[in-house]
């Protein structure tokens, strides 16, 4: 039986390493495993750049994050800080909606990306792989906190040890670098569009750091514990796609990359091996973001619940295992109707879409809390430099593709 959210607390049981292996199995389970080939698609060879730029972007607002979740560790993090800059509830709840929905449509990509990682093994149709796949990783969400981080952290040193598998085997492309470079001759406009077009989408890899906050009730000492864990999970996720689109570009011709459903398998039977073991190592990274998403958008809906910004019934917490049962059902329905219904090159740009309009905002709030003046002296604070770039960068990037620019 349940019980309001009053009555039983989230369970507080997440250090700094488990808290980190989240944020950064979230964020290499969304992307690289699966987008890397549609960012080639974009970029051509300069698909690393679109990486970089991207991590440039996702950099400014993970500062406003970090001091946020410092100052103000609640679950539905960014309708809580959105509350405290604007004081408006009908802003605050539209933006723990929007990271809701942010999280289901990411958790739907990454699912219909598990479908073409799951034909390399069963010739089953795709829905029945996806079905099976929600089905499973609810039971896991619902399970426990700290049993699905340590399951999350265990599966993220699998999907770090793909990534690893992948550079090493082409450390002899790597090589030829200086030279296939040389002969692509200058950037010209239509390369940089293309830059551009391919930094949006692989923008959608980075989604992760910011969901670091909505368990920040589950976390211990997260004032001192999250801002660190977030700038790592961040970095380690930059050098790894780096690294691991520079291999693909360069081992994998561009018709076969950008047409691939699975493109580290594809990169694997290109260097003459089977792609078995990074095909279960892709479906495992798979696996692992889409339950970090599913974790994080039933955190939200029961922040927003508490808060009195969604129905009561959303913000119960099951007695045995302290979770959200009903807000984490909720979300995989969702998700289950998404992931049938649409294809992931939509699902990433919508999903990218909405996240640059909550980082905006986000990063405002910020800036209207520090121009008040207000200090937390146990928290973290950076310049007010970081979030006003950051507001600059993410609506030039949002209006760049809403405008078709590029």
């Amino acid at each position: 039986m349940a019980d309001t959210p009053t009555h039983i607390p989230l369970k507080r049981s997440l250090s700094k390493l488990l808290v980190l292996f989240y944020g950064l199995g979230t964020i290499l389970g969304a992307g690289i495993y699966v987008l890397v080939g549609k960012v080639a698609a974009q970029a051509g060879l300069y698909a690393p750049l679109a990486f970089i730029l991207a991590a440039f972007i996702a950099l400014f607002t993970a500062v406003s994050y970090a001091e946020l979740s410092s100052r103000f560790p609640k679950s539905a993090g960014e309708a809580f800080y959105v509350q405290h800059g604007f004081n408006h509830s009908w802003l605050s709840g539209l933006v723990g909606w929007l990271v809701v929905l942010t999280g289901v449509v990411s958790a739907a990509a990454i699912t219909r990306g598990f479908s073409g990682y799951f034909q390399l093994f069963f010739s089953l149709p795709s829905w029945i792989s996806i079905v099976g796949l929600i089905v499973v990783m609810t039971i896991i969400a619902i399970w426990g906190i700290k049993e699905s981080a340590l399951l999350v952290m265990g599966i993220t040193l699998v999907e770090i040890a793909g990534l690893v598998i992948i550079i090493v085997l082409a450390k002899d492309d790597f090589t030829h670098l200086p030279a296939v470079y040389r002969s692509a001759g200058p950037i010209s406009y239509g390369v940089l569009a293309g830059i551009f077009s391919g930094a949006f989408l692989a923008f959608y890899s980075y989604i992760g750091f910011e969901d670091m906050v909505n368990v920040a009730e589950e976390i211990k000492h997260p004032e001192k514990n999250l801002p660190p864990a977030i700038f790592w999970a961040l970095g380690i996720a930059t050098l790894l796609y780096v690294l691991v689109s520079f291999a693909m570009v360069l081992a994998v011709p561009m018709d076969a990359l950008a047409s691939s459903g699975a493109p580290l398998a594809t990169f694997i039977e290109i260097k003459g091996y089977s792609p078995n073991l990074i095909g279960v190592i892709s479906l495992i990274a798979i696996v692992n973001g889409a339950m970090a998403q599913i974790i994080m958008a039933s955190r939200v809906i029961y922040g927003l619940a508490i808060q009195n910004q969604a129905p009561k019934l959303l913000g119960r917490v099951n007695k045995s295992t302290q979770t959200p049962m009903i807000s984490t059902l909720l979300v995989s329905l969702i998700i289950l109707i998404l992931a049938l219904g649409f294809n992931i090159e939509y699902l990433a740009n919508l999903t990218s879409s909405i996240i640059l309009v909550v980082f905006i905002l986000i990063q405002l709030a910020l800036v209207l809390i520090k121009l008040r003046g207000e200090k937390h002296p146990e928290s973290v604070s950076y310049p007010l430099f970081f979030p006003v770039v950051g507001v600059v960068l993410s609506t030039l990037f949002l209006l760049a593709q809403w405008f078709d620019v590029f």
